[in-house]
């Protein structure tokens, strides 16, 4: 049993979800702590920062009501942990795991610290294999791979909350059953009507059934923020590692997680580092993103989709940015595409599934999947590049050539990236087939004499 020490009238100040003590006894960073005002009502919180004379506490929920002369801080001497059981698939709980759905409390096997254990690096193991998504720009050309994190690069506006809800609903597995597959849906600082509209959409698809969501609003504490995708990967890694299932964790707005990042540092009297972040955002980043992957000897896999919006559209935000190096990838949106009525508005060229090729192919997808995924890729990088050139020349006097991509790419974007309703990859396959018959048959280079054989032979 850890100890339970009592500690009343060392609040300093308070400031926001902080809470500054005099440090009077030694503790471990990141210990849980209940904090308890004069109401008697007890608010979760953490050791967030020790110095020789102060300790930070963050705590989880309002600090309105806390006095300095009256607030009782106990500490638990352990980390913060989160009881878990297989029960949690089908409910619904807050940012940090309480549920909110009005059913009875999760029937609890273990408590797991929701900062997830250290890892030995030769235990994990390559990531195999491709879960379908429903969506042709991720199934035929940037490939999920169990095991995988690979991100999405959104925008103010554009529809990463429907794409998000159509993956949770659609994913499935294209090797095993559906009782080994699971999705872990958090919503971090959304909107009363986005969490709303998940949990809807969740239930009426039929896929909540197999989901744990948790929703932290907007409305609630940035510190608690802070901790709902880490609460969300704790019961990943339990379905994961434990149930053994394949879990495909979607989080969703990381930017909204980062900037409270930068509130709670600056509200620490932190140095800043770039546009007012703390200089540990990679790392703080790498412990969230790290968590995916496969481990031998563990039947489940942990895969993550996470969702950011890029502030002013800027790849090169720091967000974006720092994500791009821990992750094995991206996902583009496009505004241009959104504008004119596409959906998925999906930006093909600067998207990247780097894990791709461990998942595709010759028994796991179709051996002709990785020729036509390159061969779609480059006749629609020329097809832009013959759209530029039309922008300067004009269509008219393009050579014939030039104009066959210029019909491919608006046919492509129409056709292939544009879709009403979840594809599976064979259906996808065959629409990239059908495109490509349009093009000349010495254009198809990365396609061999056999394939144009197989496929094209009967297209026109």
């Amino acid at each position: 049993m850890f100890p339970r020490i009592l500690v009343e009238g060392a609040a300093t100040r308070i400031e926001g979800p902080l809470l500054f003590l005099k440090r009077t006894l030694d503790v471990g960073l990141h210990d849980a702590v209940e904090v308890t005002g004069r109401d008697g009502r007890p608010r979760i919180g953490r050791v967030a920062a020790i110095d020789q004379d102060l300790l930070t506490i963050e705590v989880l929920e309002s600090t309105s009501g806390l006095g300095l002369a009256d607030s009782v801080v106990r500490f638990l001497g352990e980390p913060l942990s989160f009881g878990l059981g297989p029960g949690i698939l089908g409910r619904v709980l807050n940012g940090v795991g309480q549920v909110i759905d009005g059913g009875p409390p999760i029937a609890v096997r273990g408590k797991y610290a929701i900062d997830g254990l250290p890892l030995n690096p030769v235990w994990r193991r390559p990531p195999r294999d491709f879960i379908e998504t429903g969506f042709t720009t991720v199934d035929l050309l940037n490939s999920l791979v169990r095991g995988q994190k690979l991100p999405i690069f959104s925008g103010g506006g554009l529809p990463h909350e429907r794409i998000a809800v159509e993956i949770a609903s659609n994913a499935r597995l294209r090797q095993g059953g559906a009782s080994d597959f699971a999705i872990v849906f958090a919503g971090i600082g959304v909107p009363y009507d986005s969490a709303e509209f998940f949990r809807r959409s969740l239930e009426q698809s039929g896929a909540l059934e197999r989901t744990a969501l948790f929703l932290n609003l907007a409305s609630d504490s940035s510190t608690q923020r802070l901790l709902t995708p880490r609460f969300a990967l704790s019961a990943a890694e339990y379905l994961a590692f434990v149930e053994g299932k394949h879990v495909v964790v979607i989080l969703t707005d990381m930017t909204n997680y980062c900037e409270a990042l930068r509130e709670v540092s600056s509200s620490k009297g932190e140095i800043p580092s770039r546009k007012g972040f703390p200089g540990y955002m990679y790392s703080d980043l790498a412990t969230l993103f790290e968590r995916a992957g496969c481990l031998q000897g563990a039947q489940g896999t942990l895969t993550q989709l996470s969702i950011l919006t890029m502030p002013s559209d800027d790849i090169t935000h720091p967000i974006p940015d720092l994500t791009g190096y821990i992750t094995e990838g991206q996902i583009v949106l496009s505004r241009d595409l959104d504008r004119r009525g596409i959906y998925p508005p999906v930006n093909v060229l600067p998207s990247l599934s780097r894990l791709m090729k461990d998942g595709i192919g010759a028994g796991f997808t179709h051996p002709d999947h990785p020729a036509l995924a390159s061969q779609l890729y480059a006749a629609y990088a020329r097809a832009i590049q013959a759209r530029l050139l039309a922008s300067v020349v004009g269509e008219e006097d393009l050579a014939p050539t030039d104009r066959q991509y210029l019909a491919f790419g608006t046919a492509f974007e129409e056709q292939a990236i544009g879709q009403l309703r979840a594809r599976t990859l064979e259906e996808s396959m065959e629409i990239g087939w059908r495109l490509l018959a349009a093009l000349p048959r010495l254009e198809l280079t990365r396609l061999s004499n056999a394939q144009i054989s197989a496929h094209l032979a009967g297209l026109a």
